[in-house]
């Protein structure tokens, strides 16, 4: 079996539902310590799927995690485990570094001594893929090239600096203890089931419930955007194929200013849920930017591509019709998350 970090969570949760939605594919221990935005709700078409064993629970958790790689005898570990939320991180930084720091490198050394112990031939095909993002190089002017994985590190959050943090920790367990290690930096995710603090789903929302659509600042910064599924796959042939030690960028090839995103999500949703007059483009309100607000991320996936043959399926125009089309076909999955009816699905589901 594998196992998968955070994956009740946006990323995650999308990975385990791809995953095993291949007949043939095997098994996911799934463990995910379900803070506010784990939502098992997300894995519900999964219930009686016997390949998915959920346990709730840390990675900070040395002996949980070492526990489930000797009995389940997992052969990769995929971290997608992670507080991820940049506002969150100014507001409260410590439970990031508790998380993304002190949490990742107790999971490496769970898995470290699984590791150690194995026979010579699972020893060599054992992988340790770790997700990370694209914020750990800092920010770009408007003619920079993109980010390639030789940038130096320029964490400018909270965040982007408990994420560096990790990727280094990973990085050093690989040249001291021959871990094999895998990284990969992605550029912003969006699609199905995704938290609604977040930039498009919250627009979404926002605008079918007729309140403000926030843009910070000018609304021109710029990022890179990934349609989760196009990230799954990645992720699947990196594990695949990937070299150990290195690290590999995944992009979408598609940068948008802020600005736009929001005015293409109002537009689709002006076409499908059309308001009784004006345009859900007039719900756009400029509020003051956060601090330290990094101006544009881009992703160079060259060597993805060069080396594994990966690119993304969707474009930004594909992948954004199908993201709005989910949110108004799947009501029931948001007003669980608004109203936090999925905390009592799950008290009841697991008491």
């Amino acid at each position: 079996m594998i196992l998968v970090t955070g994956g009740a969570g946006f990323i995650g949760g999308n990975f385990v539902l791809y995953w095993l939605a291949n007949p043939l594919a095997e098994g996911i221990v799934n463990l995910d310590k379900l803070t506010y935005a784990g939502n098992l709700q997300t894995l519900q078409s999964l219930e009686k799927d016997d390949r998915h064993i959920f346990v709730q629970g840390d990675i900070g958790d040395y002996g949980l995690v070492l526990s489930l790689l000797k009995k389940h005898q997992i052969r990769a570990v995929i971290n997608f485990a992670a507080e991820s939320h940049v506002d969150r991180s100014i507001h409260g930084p410590g439970d990031f570094i508790q998380t993304n720091v002190v949490g990742t490198f107790n999971l490496l050394e769970a898995v470290r001594t699984y590791w150690v112990d194995l026979p010579q031939t699972q020893k060599q095909e054992f992988r340790f893929l770790h997700v990370s993002t694209d914020e750990v190089y800092g920010t770009l002017s408007p003619t920079d090239p993109a980010f390639s994985e030789i940038n130096r590190y320029e964490p400018n959050s909270p965040y982007s600096a408990s994420k560096a943090a990790s990727d280094h920790l990973v990085r050093a367990w690989h040249h001291t203890y021959g871990l094999p290690v895998i990284t990969t930096n992605c550029s912003n995710n969006y699609g199905p089931y995704h938290f609604p603090e977040k930039l498009i789903p919250l627009v979404i929302l926002n605008a079918l419930a007729g309140k403000p659509l926030p843009i910070y600042g000018d609304g021109q910064q710029i990022r890179d955007w990934l349609y989760v599924k196009d990230h799954c796959s990645a992720i699947r042939r990196v594990l695949e194929a990937g070299r150990l030690g290195e690290t590999y960028n995944i992009g979408g090839c598609n940068e948008k200013p802020n600005i736009e995103v929001v005015q293409r999500i109002c537009g689709i949703l002006d076409t499908l849920r059309p308001k009784v007059s004006g345009s859900y483009a007039d719900q756009i309100t400029y509020v003051t930017d956060r601090p330290g607000h990094d101006r544009r991320y881009a992703i160079d996936a060259t060597k993805l591509e060069r080396e594994l043959g990966w690119k993304p399926a969707e474009t930004f125009e594909t992948g954004i019709q199908k993201t709005v089309q989910w949110y108004l076909e799947n009501q029931e999955w948001v007003q669980g998350v608004q109203t936090g009816a999925y905390r009592d699905w799950l008290d009841q589901q697991y008491q």
